[in-house]
């Protein structure tokens, strides 16, 4: 089991970055496939970013090209670096760490895109 707490958000400019982490416990970070997810205002919680034990990344086509997913294992610490954020970026972020079926999940960190 994991217990997994993020951070990094606040409130941006559109145009504006903010990298989020979630720091993960245990000595075994490693083990587990991570993600980041959101839930906007009024919307079901999405997929962002996924990023494997191997390093093998996913992004959701609204996204890609303007947020990166790494993860430091040694630091039990995955990143979430978001440049050229707009008011629809808006939401909670969540971080999930999955094995073999078990997911878990961090208690979100708010990021709000407005002028």
């Amino acid at each position: 089991q994991v217990q997994l707490v993020e951070s990094g958000g606040g409130l941006v400019q559109p145009g504006g970055s903010l990298r989020l982490s979630c720091v993960g416990s245990g000595s075994n970070f490693f083990i587990y496939n991570m993600g980041w997810y959101r839930q906007g205002p009024g919307n079901q919680r999405e997929a962002v970013a996924h990023i494997s034990t191997d390093r093998s990344t996913y992004y959701a086509n609204s996204v890609k090209g303007r947020f990166t997913i790494s993860r430091d294992n040694a630091k039990n610490t995955v990143y979430l670096q978001m440049n050229s954020l707009q008011p629809e970026d808006t939401a909670v972020y969540y971080c999930k760490a999955d094995r073999f079926g078990s997911d878990y999940w961090g208690q979100g960190t708010q990021v709000s895109v407005s002028s």
